[in-house]
Formats: C-alpha cells, sequence, structure tokens
C-alpha cells in the first residue's frame, strides 16, 4: 500500500476543530486510517506543526503523532542533499512560492516515491503531487 505524506496544513486542520478545513480535512484524515495507509512526514514539518500548535488545546496531538511515527519508522529524515536542493528552488520560487519546509518536503516525498499528500496546500499541487482534500 502507498504511503500518503503528512503535510502541516492537513494536520493542523484535522486538530482544529475550528480550522477552515477541519471537517474536509478529519473526513480525508479518517479515509487514510480505515484504510490503513502508511503515514509519513519529516522532523521539519513536526517543527512547524509544533510552532502553530504551541498556544492551542492541541498542543499534546503534535509529539504524540511524533512518538507515533518514530515507532513506526514513518518519521523520515531529509537527506543533506534534499536540503541543500530545496535552497536553490526556494531562490527561484518554485512550485508557486513554495516555502523551504515544503520543498524539503518535495525532495522526501520524490526520494520516497510518494505521490500524495495530506493537504489541500496549492503547493504540493504545483509541484505535481495530488492532494487530499
Amino acid at each position: 500500500m502507498t504511503a500518503v505524506f503528512l503535510d502541516t496544513v492537513g494536520l493542523l486542520a484535522v486538530w482544529d476543530v475550528s480550522d477552515q478545513w477541519h471537517a474536509a480535512a478529519d473526513a480525508a484524515y479518517q479515509n487514510l486510517l480505515k484504510q490503513a495507509r502508511p503515514l509519513v512526514t519529516t522532523p521539519f514539518v513536526l517543527l512547524e506543526c509544533g510552532n502553530a500548535a504551541a498556544r492551542r488545546p492541541f498542543r499534546p496531538r503534535v509529539n504524540a503523532l511524533r512518538q507515533a511515527l518514530i515507532q513506526k519508522g514513518l518519521l523520515i529524515e531529509p537527506t543533506p542533499r534534499e536540503v541543500e536542493e530545496a535552497w536553490p528552488a526556494y531562490d527561484r520560487r518554485e512550485a508557486a512560492e513554495a516555502g523551504i519546509v515544503d520543498l524539503v518536503s518535495f525532495g522526501v516525498m520524490r526520494r520516497l516515491g510518494v505521490t500524495e499528500a495530506f493537504t489541500n496546500d496549492q503547493h504540493f499541487r504545483a509541484a505535481g503531487f495530488t492532494v487530499l482534500f
């Protein structure tokens, strides 16, 4: 079964019931869980989530997910090359001016052969990936 990449936008939308995308994100996430799809992400994404959740009630969910992913071997470290290749792409404003974390995520996704992202972030679509809500 093919893996799905967890992006910050998707995770925050699931955790934050007041997020405008919560209903769509939660439905998509529940579907992924029902299908038992492997869910992968990077420490960089979780760092973004941790910053966004620092003063929110769902703060504990960030590290809980991190621990679960570590236990399953699904927290993927970007390679130094992926990080280095992301910076020139950032300077070129690739993928509809994606941020650096997204650009690193794209490199990791390509290395793993992951084509779907749990997000509705236009940058993933612009980079050629399928977004799930």
